[in-house]
């Protein structure tokens, strides 16, 4: 997967978690939760995009592991909405996939970053 996939990818990964926050219950536990997860998916699409401005690859790196922790804390507070809720868990259980797809790409180009950087 190229930068530019991966970057649509992300974005569309926003798209569906803001999809799901729509129709969530408006509690207050609820609201919380949306808060939390909605700062941290938008992190990961707005932070990978900054990726590509990286002006070394101390840099590059760096903004890839910002990256790397929006996209764990996506993952505990999709885990959390997983156990609060009897609802949508289907569209959880594929948000969650994606988050931890992401999340693997992510860390894998760390990895190789890391490698070609020595």
């Amino acid at each position: 997967m190229n930068s530019l996939e991966l970057r649509n990818r992300t974005k569309k990964f926003s798209l569906d978690i803001l999809e799901l926050l729509e129709i969530l219950p408006n509690s207050k536990t609820f609201k919380l939760i949306e808060n939390q997860l909605g700062r941290a998916e938008l992190s990961v699409g707005a932070n990978y995009r900054v990726v590509s401005r990286a002006k070394s690859s101390n840099d590059f790196i760096n903004k890839l592991k910002i990256v790397e922790e929006e996209c764990d804390e996506c993952i505990f507070f999709l885990e959390i909405l997983l156990e609060k809720t009897v609802n949508h868990k289907e569209l959880i259980h594929k948000l969650l996939s994606e988050a931890n797809e992401i999340l693997a790409i992510i860390v894998a180009s760390i990895k190789s970053a890391r490698n070609n950087k020595s």
